[in-house]
């Protein structure tokens, strides 16, 4: 969600800002600031929409700073105007950017009003900068006036303040969004994500949940939540970001989905063999736990929690296992019974989503044997937080409407079953059956690639439509699940999914020519069940979209419109016919005009609850 950047050096660090905030735009944002401390001198720019016209207005000699903070704000607490983004100030002295929600922030408001403070902003990010200042008239430090006020906020906060009366030193604070210390050699730098500071150091320190850092051009304090100075880890950093380069392709989603058979090429390699799963993919001593593992809770959100719905089909069928999803908002704020012998799952692309990240915290408390984390950040709160973890490897991605994180997540999962089957029982035949599957997967999806012109021409069909019904049966629910988020997503269509033996539970009342029907229509056993549910969508006059096996025998006519899929596994089908309805919602969004990379209200890391 917001992207926070912050410098303290000898030279000037606009540059440095403001390329970080570019680096962060994938992640979605309303508005853009900067505050600058140069000679004493406090200045503040902020504009409404892209970073691009906070660059130009910082554009001129005039502005300088050797301190500074920048952020892209996301809109939570007040509408998108400049006065509402950030960096927030106080007493003219103070400046402040803020990643999460702080929940009480009408009380604080309430009483910092009594104690005479003007509130300017509809933001709940002022009532932060207020409390320090005030904090700060009773503290020799900015670092006490820090660690004091943090006492009083409830919620998620990743905060970065500096003092014009102390001009060479920032003050960070986390709790619940994450924060990363950069390092250099007489400068030092604070961001929300390490992407953001790859182009100044590849030396990064992660701070951890509570953790306040007074951070100066050679020094880092950490003091921890229980108040004791601490040293943590530095991390060198070998990821690889690619934001800058589109490689010819007309939006980072569609490159991304083109790169799917790669990222799954290298999300198997040096893992898959002709004889199993290498022993450490998800990390030392998952073996023993994957031994004793009974149950298996999955805990995600969006397309990471589709992800784990097909996960659940293939451990419970292939590995034997019961396996429950839930999605992680709804997990944490109700009572559950953890079941003997638990592996909790998190599935995250960014392994910085709250819920998520909250949803392991309490699954840590409640007695669950070992927790596995599934993402593509390594570094990332989720991965430190749990015992294990597997990296998907997919590359930074851009997009906001996730394509190759999720395939790579699928394709980690049925390692996941192939590891935990061994030793429940699965047979050798089912076993190299999987493993072929999976040396297969990525010139199946090369082949599927290739139907990207047809779909391009079908899309033209939505060009006037409003809403569709995605239809799928068994471990293909969750992928028509997928393709009716995608369609939301970046077309802004109304899509519904349903396994479709419902529809004549109710949504067949819904049918009729203005209703497109996309049908995921793999060659398994579900097959004339599946057709079936066709008929009775033909019966009503509905119109269909059906992306088929070329060996399930269904025939395009005026009613319906047939694309025939490679034929392949059941094991890898859900992911191969991931990528039809990826293209699918691309080439609709193209006809509808939308903003592809960034859609409207979205944000590519949700940080906040």
């Amino acid at each position: 969600m917001c992207g926070i950047v912050g410098a303290v050096a000898e030279r000037n660090v606009v540059q440095i800002l403001l390329e970080g905030l570019r680096r962060l735009e994938y992640r979605g944002y309303d508005s853009a600031g900067v505050a600058l401390l140069n000679n004493g001198e406090l200045s503040i720019t902020r504009r409404v929409g892209k970073v691009k016209a906070l660059s130009d207005a910082l554009d001129d000699e005039s502005s300088l700073g050797t301190t500074g903070i920048a952020h892209t704000r996301w809109a939570t607490h007040g509408g998108v105007t400049e006065v509402n983004a950030h960096p927030h100030t106080s007493s003219e002295r103070f400046a402040l950017v803020h990643n999460g929600i702080i929940e009480n922030h009408k009380a604080l408001r309430d009483a910092l009003s009594d104690k005479d403070y003007a509130f300017v902003s509809d933001t709940d990010t002022e009532t932060i900068a207020h409390t320090i200042a005030e904090a700060r008239k009773h503290c020799d430090t900015l670092l006490e006036s820090v660690l004091q006020s943090v006492k009083s906020f409830h919620g998620a906060y990743g905060t970065v303040i500096i003092d014009k009366e102390d001009p060479n030193t920032m003050v960070v604070a986390r709790s619940g969004s994450p924060l990363v210390i950069g390092l250099g050699i007489g400068e030092n730098f604070i961001a929300s994500d390490q992407m953001a500071l790859l182009p100044v150091t590849r030396r990064f320190i992660f701070l951890e949940e509570g953790d306040v850092a007074e951070i100066t051009r050679t020094t880092v304090k950490i003091i921890d939540a229980s108040g004791e100075k601490v040293e943590r880890e530095v991390v060198e950093s070998s990821v690889e970001h690619d934001a800058g380069d589109k490689a010819g392709y007309r939006h980072y989603m569609l490159k991304e989905i083109y790169e799917q058979p790669a990222v799954i090429r290298n999300t198997l390699q040096g893992r898959v063999t002709p004889d199993g799963i290498s022993d450490d993919v998800f990390g030392e001593g998952s073996d023993e736990v994957f031994a004793k593992v009974e149950n298996i809770k999955i805990i995600a959100c969006g397309t990471s929690y589709h992800a784990g719905m097909t996960a659940k089909y293939w451990l419970e069928a292939y590995a034997g296992v019961c396996c429950d999803v839930e999605i992680a908002s709804e997990f944490r704020y109700r009572k559950s019974v953890v079941k003997p012998n638990s592996l909790i799952v998190t599935i995250s692309q960014s392994g910085e989503t709250a819920d998520t990240l909250a949803a392991l915290k309490l699954a840590k408390e409640s007695g669950y044997m070992s927790s596995l984390a599934i993402c593509n950040v390594d570094g990332s709160s989720l991965v430190r937080e749990s015992s294990l973890s597997f990296m998907t490897r997919a590359g930074a991605e851009i997009g906001v409407a996730s394509t190759k994180a999720f395939t790579t997540q699928l394709a980690g999962f049925l390692m996941l079953v192939l590891a935990i089957g061994k030793h429940k029982g699965m047979s050798d035949t089912l076993k190299s059956s999987i493993l072929q599957s999976l040396a297969e997967l990525p010139s199946k999806l090369e082949e599927t690639l290739t139907l990207a012109d047809d779909i391009d021409d079908l899309a033209e069909e939505f060009s006037d439509k409003h809403h569709s019904l995605f239809l799928g049966r068994g471990d293909q629910y969750p992928i028509a699940m997928e393709g009716a988020l995608k369609l939301k997503e970046i077309s802004y269509i109304h899509a519904e999914a349903y396994a479709s033996g419902e529809l004549k539970h109710g949504p067949l009342a819904l049918i009729d020519a203005e209703m497109p029907v996309i049908v995921v229509a793999p060659n398994n056993e579900l097959l004339e069940k599946l057709k079936s549910n066709v008929e009775e969508v033909r019966a009503r006059g509905g119109i269909m979209y059906v992306f088929a096996d070329k060996d399930a025998h269904f025939k395009s006519d005026e009613t319906m419109r047939v694309l025939d899929v490679p034929h392949c596994s059941e094991a890898i089908a859900p992911i191969v016919y991931t990528i039809p309805l990826q293209l699918l919602s691309y080439y609709v969004a193209l006809i509808k005009g939308t903003d592809v990379d960034q859609p409207r209200n979205l944000a590519k890391s949700v940080t906040v609850e």
